[in-house]
């Protein structure tokens, strides 16, 4: 594992931001072993991406970041929703920069979107003098996408997205609903057990397995229902709760459960890609304050 290339507590808000969120991209494809997902053991559910498009594409995405906080510096005097509309076409441009990198496999739509949201967030605060916590970028972030879930996907007509198709048909908002809340999953479950681990003594390593884990059992994650419908989504719910329950989960016995519950995941051909997003999420916010 690599160490960061800044120290967050000396460097500048914008450099700070933007390389946590590319570290957080590369922390969460090299953890394993990750249920279902691609990780330095497997492909997980994947057949058509490996790890290394996974770091192709966090090459080409890490130059975008520090965009998304300029922007949303340059528009923190302007309605929250400002930045939102300001920072599109620079995430548009961005996944163009993945598609390149990865000869069109999506490795990282959902980190793009939710990381530059954060990034955004950041440079609204630090222009307007307020203090970078987790509490206030998350407050900002939802201020930005306020009527996001309204506006993109409770609408009439025929789904053109899986994000449409799956709200049309189970009500599920996925990652819009997740940033319009201010990462309440993240916020109410990821973090809590990251912090609950370190306390008992675990490794980083082991704290972001649980932290997974975590969001796996809580997040309603519309990438597990769009592969296993909604059967599927309670079948790793259950299953990520019970391995939480494991008494003295930590080192090879963690290990050994995870690994167990990949090959389950892999014979469902199921991938829980939008809690993977939210661990990126979470571990960038848990180096700030509350």
């Amino acid at each position: 594992m690599t160490t960061l290339a800044v120290n967050v507590k000396q460097a500048e808000p914008s450099q700070s931001i933007a390389w946590l969120s590319a570290e957080a991209m590369y922390r969460e494809v090299k953890l394993t072993p990750k249920p279902g997902l691609v990780d330095s053991n497997n492909n997980g559910a994947h057949r058509d991406m490996t790890i290394t498009h996974f770091m192709a594409s966090i090459h080409a995405v890490t130059p975008w970041f520090p965009r998304f906080f300029e922007q949303g510096k340059a528009t923190a005097n302007l309605p929250a929703s400002q930045t939102l509309l300001a920072i599109r076409p620079t995430g548009l441009a961005c996944e163009q920069a993945m598609f390149k990198a990865t000869g069109g496999i999506n490795t990282h739509k959902g980190g793009i979107f939710s990381l530059g949201l954060l990034c955004a967030a950041a440079g609204r605060l630090f222009k307007q003098n307020k203090t970078l916590s987790q509490s206030n970028l998350c407050r900002e972030t939802s201020a930005m996408c306020t009527g996001l879930v309204d506006n993109e996907l409770s609408k009439t007509g025929q789904a053109k997205t899986k994000g449409e198709h799956i709200f049309q048909s189970f009500g599920m908002t996925g990652a819009r609903g997740e940033v319009e809340s201010g990462f309440v999953t993240v916020r109410q479950y990821g973090l809590p057990q990251w912090e609950k681990s370190l306390r008992e003594g675990l490794s980083e390593q082991d704290a972001l397995l649980k932290m997974l884990l975590a969001l796996m059992a809580t997040n309603p994650d519309t990438n597990v229902v769009f592969r296993g419908g909604l059967e599927g989504l309670k079948y790793v719910q259950r299953y990520a709760k019970r391995v939480l329950n494991i008494k003295n989960l930590s080192g090879e016995k963690l290990r050994k459960a995870l690994m167990d519950m990949d090959n389950a995941l892999i014979k469902k051909n199921i991938s829980p890609g939008g809690s993977a997003d939210l661990l990126a999420v979470g571990w960038v916010l848990s180096h700030y304050p509350a």
